[in-house]
This record gives structure tokens, C-alpha cells and sequence, in this order.
């Protein structure tokens, strides 16, 4: 079967299951979903971003404008 096809069966089976169901169904992806929602980024990958985003505030972490990462790629590529 297509993942197109099992998307649509999916879809039909959700509209008539009872609500004991969905609510298992939806409590087995809750992590997914809510990932998904927030930013696609993983609880790892957000968990590093706001330590790394604390450090920048407290001026502990360094940062670079646009052209400067560009530019520090750019050199990483010639090497």
C-alpha cells in the first residue's frame, strides 16, 4: 500500500473512532505532535538552542552577523 493510500485510510478511520481510541492513538504520537508544532527541532536540538541563547544573553557566548558565518564557510570550504 502507498503512504498516500494509508494517509487516506488513516483519515477515514479517524472521523468514526470513539474517543477512547483517538485518545490512545493521539497519546502513543503525542511527543511527535507536539515537536512538530513547536518548531520541528527535537527536545535535544531546543534544549541546546536555549543554553546556547542564555550564554549569548549573559554576554558569555559569541555571535556572528550573516556575512560573517558566510564568510567563515566560505574560507572553511578553501581549506
Amino acid at each position: 500500500m502507498t503512504t498516500p493510500a494509508m494517509r487516506k485510510q488513516l483519515m477515514a478511520y479517524l472521523q468514526n473512532a470513539d474517543d477512547k481510541k483517538i485518545k490512545g492513538l493521539y497519546s502513543l504520537l503525542e511527543d511527535t505532535i507536539e515537536e512538530k508544532k513547536s518548531s520541528g527541532l527535537t527536545k535535544e536540538q531546543l534544549k541546546f538552542l536555549n543554553e546556547e541563547r542564555k550564554r549569548y544573553l549573559n554576554g558569555e557566548g559569541i555571535s556572528y552577523s550573516l556575512e560573517e558565518s558566510r564568510e567563515l564557510i566560505r574560507k572553511r570550504k578553501a581549506s
